[in-house]
């Protein structure tokens, strides 16, 4: 119980009814304090239980958050080996007889087993670690049989509505969350272990092998995946769903990401292979990071800023990445480029007052705007191209959350369109523009300056909403959206100039703490 007291004050001690109760326990101190010495105190007479376990995710959780990646990373690997201690890690109806164990004691370690699972993937990807935890045949069965919180009404907590407004009854749908939470964890696995974990030295076989296999599993997932969990950016709804259910679809897109970055940054590994190029890969990554941003962007105008957990805050950072990638391979920076990129370090700023360990992830960031000398928080040009100013018009912000979300389909152009023939114009006036100050990668913007200590965010409650599409360099031919990665026609110049791109670290660790950079996708 300390253990969920102190791991919940963070999200909470600013709010008015909580924050006073709080004084008297230290602003929550003593909640973390206890829950260590009890924990502690148990472990050092060898009384090890399931609230052990639990009590060790949690920790490990909260000191992830803070940033403490040796507190974090220790304390989910004793709850890993607590588990294969009691037996958890194994079916428990292969020895019901012997064990004695009740249907509540089954339920409860198939939870417990696919908690950790779970946990060990993401931890692993925030910290540049390799995954501990492996499902085999005689693992418990991902199958959950009480779903009595799957009908359950779910409502956000310490969030205050305008003009009397309140949030619509909800089904929190959390049993099947978790249970297609997990089934995505497994996809993340293999990704971890063939593709980021340079220790393995995968081969080029089981390097493509896995980004085909991965991508069939990726892709069946998502067509698995109920109406009532998924969201499709360009139809979403004027609320945001349930947090876990806005979690487990930003989770889909990093992962997507993360599959296909590194076959589009591989310039070495494609030219060895028959295709020289596939086009899908790009507009995976595009689509996958614009998503990410609309989706976040509904959660922000609906719960606020101050609940975001640190897989949100993971996936901004991701589709960052992305968006960096297209300058650097482009050499310009459209303006609807920097539009996102700035949402996205706009978002890193704000939510890292409850999340430390992404100032780690926003100073990578601002090492690569300093790469490309750009000044995210400088003027923008006055004169940006005429193809984005005839194709990129911020939207003001959305209505009150009571009214319908204006329809994306209205304001955009045509989806289906090939950006070749215009490609090769655009790379032509970026390359003029670059010749008149040749020092320069990105001469319309000003030299790069690290934000002042007192950054203010708070200009982000004023940013338009962002829009569920993506112009590539923003060439308005260059739609980027999933419903058919083969229909686009770029040219192999454009793939190619990604293929030389480097991206930025799919972990926050600082490079002193880490030598796992992230295997092939650098």
């Amino acid at each position: 119980m300390n253990a969920v007291l102190s791991h919940s004050v963070r999200w909470c001690k600013e709010e008015p009814q909580i924050g006073p109760l709080l004084d008297s326990f230290e602003g929550g101190a003593q909640f973390y304090q206890r829950a260590v010495s009890g924990l502690f105190e148990s472990l050092k007479v060898g009384y090890a239980s399931v609230p052990t376990i639990q009590t060790l995710l949690l920790l490990s959780a909260q000191e992830c958050g803070k940033g403490n990646r040796t507190q974090a990373w220790l304390y989910s690997g004793m709850a890993f080996r607590v588990l294969d201690d009691l037996g958890i890690s194994i079916d428990s109806r292969k020895y019901l007889g012997a064990a004695h164990l009740s249907d509540e004691d089954i339920e409860i370690r198939n939870r417990l087993f696919w908690s950790c699972y779970f946990w060990d993937k993401i931890v692993s990807l925030y910290f540049g670690r390799a995954p501990s935890m492996q499902h085999s045949r005689v693992s418990p069965p991902r199958i959950i049989l009480d779903d009595t919180s799957e009908i359950e009404i779910w409502t956000p907590h310490g969030v205050s509505f305008p003009d009397g407004a309140h949030y619509p009854p909800t089904q929190a749908h959390s049993t099947s969350c978790f249970i297609q939470m997990c089934g995505l964890a497994e996809t993340l696995n293999q990704i971890l272990i063939y593709i980021y974990d340079p220790m393995r030295q995968s081969t080029e076989v089981e390097f493509f092998d896995c980004v085909q296999e991965q991508a069939k599993n990726l892709g069946d997932w998502w067509d698995g995946l109920p109406d009532y969990l998924k969201l499709v950016a360009t139809d979403l709804p004027p609320y945001s769903p349930p947090s876990h259910i806005m979690t487990l679809n930003c989770l889909y897109h990093t992962v997507n990401i993360l599959l296909h970055r590194p076959i589009l940054c591989s310039r070495g590994l494609v030219k060895t292979r028959q295709e020289s190029y596939d086009r899908s890969h790009l507009v995976q990554c595009m689509a996958s990071a614009t998503s990410i941003l609309s989706l976040f962007d509904l959660y922000r105008r609906t719960f606020g800023d101050n609940h975001v957990v640190l897989s949100l805050a993971y996936s901004i950072y991701t589709a960052a990445s992305i968006f960096l990638l297209e300058i650097q391979a482009l050499k310009y920076a459209a303006p609807g480029t920097l539009d996102k990129l700035k949402f996205c370090i706009f978002a890193l700023e704000r939510v890292k007052v409850s999340n430390p360990v992404i100032t780690t992830a926003l100073r990578l960031v601002y090492q690569e705007l300093q790469k490309l000398q750009i000044d995210i928080h400088g003027t923008m040009p006055a004169q940006p191209p005429n193809t984005e100013e005839q194709h990129h018009q911020p939207q003001p912000p959305p209505p009150h959350p009571t009214q319908q979300s204006q329809s994306p389909a209205s304001s955009n152009p045509p989806r289906h369109i090939s950006p070749g023939s215009q490609h090769q114009h655009q790379r032509q006036r970026s390359h003029a523009a670059m010749t008149t100050q040749p020092g320069t990668m990105i001469p319309e913007y000003n030299t790069f300056q690290q934000p002042v200590a007192g950054f203010d965010a708070s200009q982000m409650g004023d940013m338009p909403q962002m829009p569920p599409t993506h112009l590539l360099g923003g060439m308005p031919n260059a739609l980027m959206t999933v419903d058919d990665p083969g229909s686009y026609e770029i040219t192999p110049e454009v793939f190619e100039a990604f293929s030389y791109a480097q991206p930025i670290s799919t972990n926050m660790t600082s490079p002193f703490d880490s030598g796992w950079t992230g295997g092939h996708s650098q």
